[in-house]
């Protein structure tokens, strides 16, 4: 990004390319804080996803397929709290983009054309594969980063903490495996 596209300060703390860790950690805190007190549900969106994707795999094998799966019939997509903080996390997010003008469309982020190359089928490839993993994984677990490391965490649940401590050593090796430089 050049200067231009991206402003080094703003008067608006919500206009601005980054926000404080410390504040966003905070506003998560006392979001989920609101969450479990008006809907006695805890963070979470990949059970959301899952059963959204039972309701378009209905649209090509029909509804009593899906129903016949276990897992979906257990998970039937109902419109409720989960869909819209999962369609208020997609909007928030572009928001924030939007204000911080750092958003914009690239088929190949730079960070991944220097490591891999530039080719967009090659990333598309990567990223369906690494978001079909992301929420396989989240399935098995029961949960996903908002679910177990966000609301888990807050509730001072085990399997919240393990989550946190795995996802963090998963991504530190992750990102020295995909991202560290390499002598030329």
């Amino acid at each position: 990004m050049n200067s231009q596209s991206q402003p080094s300060s703003s008067a608006n703390p919500v206009c601005r390319p980054s926000w404080s860790p410390y504040v966003v950690g905070a506003s998560i805190g006392m979001l989920s804080v609101l969450v479990f007190l008006i809907v006695d549900k805890p963070l979470g969106m990949s059970t959301e996803v899952s059963k959204w994707s039972g309701w378009f795999a209905s649209l090509f094998t029909g509804r009593e397929a899906v129903l016949d799966n276990p897992y979906w019939a257990s998970k039937k997509p109902a419109f409720g709290y989960s869909t819209v903080f999962l369609i208020a996390t997609f909007v928030g997010a572009l928001a924030s983009a939007k204000l911080g003008r750092t958003f914009r469309w690239e088929k190949v982020p730079q960070v991944w054309r220097e490591r891999f190359g530039s080719s967009p089928s090659k990333r598309m490839a990567a990223a369906f594969a690494g978001g079909f993993i992301l929420l396989f994984g989240a399935r098995l677990a029961g949960g996903c980063t908002s679910g177990h490391g966000i609301s888990g965490t807050l509730q001072l649940a085990v399997s919240g903490w393990v989550f946190f401590a795995v996802m963090f050593a998963a991504g530190l090796v992750a990102a020295r495996l995909m991202f560290a430089r390499t002598s030329r």
